[in-house]
């Protein structure tokens, strides 16, 4: 309120002579005009010019810095934050010019912070091994590239310049591969080769799309990312794993077919035979193991594509419950699906037996596995269930993988196996234990499969 009544007081002083003035001109003319009229009109133009002539002088400062608000304004719009005002004085004007002075150092600040990201944001995008084209509607219908980074030009363009070049005449020059991957849409796994190349020559790469709209226009963003070095370095791994876990079961078996023929031997040359028919069982036990082993070795590597049948859910459980018991609500005699029963019987009967197996070491009775069925919106769940010990976490994340196993004679292979043949019915499986004890695997097939 000071601050107030300060600018105030100012500007009354300014108008106070022009009041005294008016209060004295009529009294001062009178002396030398007798006609009232004359008096009333000369002193108001004289008044009106004084004071038009006083308010401007007054405000004249009060302009200046206005104007000089709206130019920093209109600086402000450009993107320049560099200027400043200056006010003498300690009243409401000098209040206004330090909350604007305030603004542009807020503004200032955020400029160039985003500034700052900006650029971060660039030198990653630019940097990133990924190939990024931003991808907009040119207004003829036709899309064009909006945005590139360098792995895009040198991938796509030989490194020159991609912006404003038409989509399809870039497709023109590109792998016949990438062209159909990106005429399908969405994500997608692709290999090219180059021409007269072998499979060694042969790149790998992944195309993720994702579209959105941008200022009110729709964008569709591609990225391309070159797998090849990465799958090959996981597919060395691959194979060191198998490697070790197939040395391990031969290594398992032969050692002791080694010994045992050794021990035969020794007892053939000293001539007793009566140890002969156990160590001959011994081997033939060890030669069927790894002869198993390797059978299903060769059945995971060659597992077909499914030959869909459709299949009523009733007899087909009904068949399984003949080769291992289970208990089971009896589903509905249209419940059908389409399904490779002799692929589909396999991955049943692995989930049973292994419920059978933990049931059993928990010492709880073959009763206890049981098979659900339930109809969802758009899938078909199937439920197999025991009362053994179930998981730790460490298992349920990596039990479905491939030739990973806790048991001690296990290939590690029964459940990735399974795996398979669901995915390949575009199912899913996964693992979670029971609250009441014991494992749940749950397999979603397509409600319409």
């Amino acid at each position: 309120m000071l601050r107030t009544r300060s600018f105030t007081f100012r500007l009354f002083l300014r108008l106070l002579p022009v009041l005294g003035l008016a209060a004295a001109l009529p009294w001062l003319l009178a002396y030398w005009m007798d006609r009232g009229w004359v008096v009333t009109l000369v002193s108001t133009a004289l008044l009106l010019a004084l004071m038009w002539w006083t308010l401007r002088r007054a405000t004249a400062p009060i302009r200046s810095l206005l104007r000089s608000l709206a130019g920093i304004t209109s600086s402000y719009r450009d993107g320049e934050y560099n200027f400043g005002v200056h006010w003498r004085g300690d009243d409401e004007l000098a209040q206004l010019v330090k909350a604007h002075a305030e603004l542009g150092d807020v503004l200032r600040e955020q400029r160039q912070s985003l500034v700052q990201r900006e650029l971060l944001l660039d030198t990653m995008v630019q940097n990133t091994p990924v190939a990024m084209l931003l991808l907009a509607d040119g207004g003829d219908g036709v899309q064009r590239v909006a945005f590139s980074n360098l792995s895009a030009r040198k991938l796509l363009h030989g490194g020159w310049k991609l912006e404003g070049k038409r989509m399809h005449e870039l497709l023109e020059n590109m792998p016949v591969e990438l062209r159909n991957a990106i005429a399908r849409g969405g994500d997608s796994l692709f290999a090219v080769r180059e021409a007269d190349g072998d499979e060694d020559d042969e790149q790998i790469y992944h195309l993720s799309r994702r579209g959105f709209h941008l200022n009110g226009r729709p964008h569709d963003l591609l990225l391309l990312r070159l797998l090849t070095a990465e799958l090959r370095r996981q597919e060395v791994q691959t194979w060191k794993k198998v490697i070790r876990v197939i040395s391990h079961e031969l290594n398992n078996s032969l050692a002791p077919i080694a010994s045992l023929a050794h021990s035969g031997a020794e007892l053939v040359r000293r001539g007793r035979t009566d140890r002969l028919e156990d160590i001959f069982g011994t081997v033939e036990e060890r030669a069927r193991h790894l002869e198993g082993f390797i059978r299903g070795y060769a059945r995971f590597a060659k597992l077909p594509q499914p030959q869909l049948q459709t299949i009523a859910w009733a007899p087909f459980l009904g068949g399984l419950q003949q080769q291992i018991p289970f208990r089971m609500v009896p589903p509905p005699e249209d419940l059908c699906s389409r399904l490779d029963p002799a692929q589909f019987s396999q991955a049943m009967l692995n989930l049973l037996k292994n419920a059978h197996e933990a049931s059993s070491d928990n010492g709880v009775t073959d009763d206890a596995v049981e098979v659900r069925l339930a109809r969802l919106p758009h899938w078909l769940r199937i439920e197999v269930l025991d009362r053994g010990s179930g998981m730790n976490e460490a298992v349920l994340q990596n039990a479905l993988m491939p030739f990973y196993s806790t048991k001690r004679n296990g290939t590690g292979l029964g459940l990735a196996l399974t795996r398979e043949i669901v995915e390949a019915h575009d199912g899913r499986i996964s693992l979670q234990n029971r609250n009441d004890g014991g494992l749940c695997v749950t397999i979603l097939l397509p409600a319409g499969a």
